[in-house]
């Protein structure tokens, strides 16, 4: 199979998790607790795959400065996209509580949509890139990505089904970006093709930095409201399992 191909295919995988986890938010009446140590579950994983396969690989190809400027910058573009979209009611996307409805904040759907390509992207792109090393794409990473799109979804769906928005709605969007991110990861491959290290370095890096925005801005906070004393346990499982996963 053609690497570009295999490129799109393990970002759409990868994406598909967000589809799987809109299912089980929407049809299981999950409790909120069991939601929240979920998210803490996948915050751990994706902050070990930052930790331990993007930021060190970037360090790896590129040096410190590309690595330290590009988490910098990747951390910054996702901070200001993310204040725009709160202030169309999009901060909660990720809440199964506190998500607004159409009626509360007009134009709040339109926004929890934006955001959540806005969350899923970076995590595509690094995936496709992963195959420009020569050798096979990133499993360690894919896993965890796969492993924290399924609370992210789980939780969104059962928010936005307490505000009211319509599974039309809901499995579209899911759907939808699941596609977009095999397409990310697609053009991860395909654009950063012939970049020299430092370049490559520098995208892996802002991809990590997003993403690890992205962990504190909107899973944490989640994770926190419901599992309370809990939440640091079961992120550390998350962490290790993923660290194992990378060493195995």
């Amino acid at each position: 199979m053609p690497e570009w191909s295999q490129a799109g295919g393990w970002g759409l995988l990868a994406g598909s998790a967000l589809l799987l986890g809109a299912a089980l938010g929407w049809f299981v009446p999950v409790p909120r607790r069991v939601i929240a140590s979920i998210m803490a579950f996948g915050a751990g994983v994706l902050l070990s795959a930052v930790s331990f396969e993007l930021i060190a690989e970037a360090h790896e190809q590129g040096g410190l400065l590309p690595t330290a400027v590009g988490a910098a910058g990747g951390a910054v573009a996702y901070t200001g996209a993310n204040v725009l979209l709160a202030r169309r009611g999009a901060r909660h996307r990720k809440r199964s509580g506190a998500q607004p409805s159409e009626r509360d904040a007009p134009g709040s759907g339109s926004a929890i949509a934006v955001g959540a390509l806005l969350d899923g992207i970076p995590e595509s792109v690094v995936i496709g890139a992963s195959l420009l090393t020569g050798g096979p794409v990133s499993l360690v990473t894919v896993v965890a990505v796969f492993l924290s799109n399924v609370p992210e979804g789980l939780s969104s769906a059962a928010g936005m089904r307490r505000a009211g928005r319509s599974s039309r709605y809901v499995f579209a969007l899911w759907a939808g970006i699941a596609l977009v991110s095999g397409l990310a990861a697609l053009a991860g491959y395909t654009l950063l093709g012939g970049a020299p290290p430092e370049v490559l370095a520098s995208i892996t890096a802002l991809a990590a930095g997003a993403i690890l925005a992205m962990i504190t801005d909107t899973m944490v906070p989640e994770a926190f409201e419901d599992a309370h004393l809990l939440v640091g346990l079961i992120t550390v499982a998350g962490f290790l399992t993923a660290f194992a996963l990378s060493h195995a």
